[in-house]
């Protein structure tokens, strides 16, 4: 499949058309971007590790009946996925409490939540990608109340299937960050990636991050630590 005109080009993507007007060519770059791009750097292979384990996430969660925007992998940086109108939500699940949530409400970092907390941020650089809550949502008229309902629904499917699958391979999903968009038939699909860029890992025994926030927080090791994310991914549990 040939890449076309180029479409979009977001943090850590590249979109392009190609030949069938229903599909795109989705290039994983190897960027990293942080605190709304006031951060930014470059680790090569890091589009090709994302890519990999995007695939990984997607199918393991169509296995488990969520509906996803990927076809296929076409290289070891590209996929092809369905074209769909991306909702401008960022849809954030959170098990333990760290970042932002603990800057807002003053949890203790490491705090384990009750129960798991989904947020919406309204995908708007400009502004800051901002918190809101379903009045803003439809005020914003991003959703209606029940695509909102369906989103929050999703959301914690996602993590209860992710969740359990990491556990078992020694990692807690502390948090992460999903995108959706609908297709020409306004089904709601799952889009964007699931990666260690939208993904909080922490090791189970030592607490180690394996994310982003080794970017983010100047820990080093980045490509080490998505690496690492992958292996654990692609291994056989009995």
């Amino acid at each position: 499949m040939k890449k076309l005109e180029l479409l979009y080009e977001g943090k850590g993507k590249k979109l392009y058309k190609c030949k069938d007007e229903d599909l795109l060519i989705s290039e994983f770059k190897d960027d990293l971007t942080a605190f709304n791009a006031q951060k930014t750097g470059q680790e090569k292979g890091k589009g090709a590790l994302n890519c990999k384990i995007s695939t990984e996430l997607f199918k393991l969660l169509e296995e488990n009946g969520i509906k996803t925007h990927l076809v296929k992998t076409l290289s070891e940086n590209e996929q092809l996925v369905k074209k769909v109108d991306i909702i401008p939500l960022e849809v954030v699940v959170r098990n333990v409490a760290t970042g932002s949530l603990v800057k807002r409400l003053g949890i203790k970092d490491g705090t384990v939540l009750p129960f798991a907390l989904v947020e919406f941020y309204y995908k708007d650089d400009e502004l800051g990608d901002p918190l809101l809550n379903d009045e803003h949502c439809l005020l914003l008229d991003i959703a209606s109340e029940n695509e909102l309902e369906t989103l929050k629904i999703l959301g914690r499917e996602i993590n209860t299937i992710l969740k359990s699958f990491f556990l078992k391979r020694g990692l807690n999903l502390i948090d992460f960050k999903v995108e959706f968009g609908k297709d020409k038939e306004g089904n709601i699909l799952l889009s964007d990636e699931i990666s260690p860029d939208s993904c909080r890992f922490w090791d189970v025994k030592t607490k180690e991050k394996l994310d982003k926030d080794r970017f983010r927080q100047g820990l080093g090791g980045v490509k080490m630590a998505y690496e690492e994310v992958l292996d654990r991914i692609l291994k056989d549990i009995k």
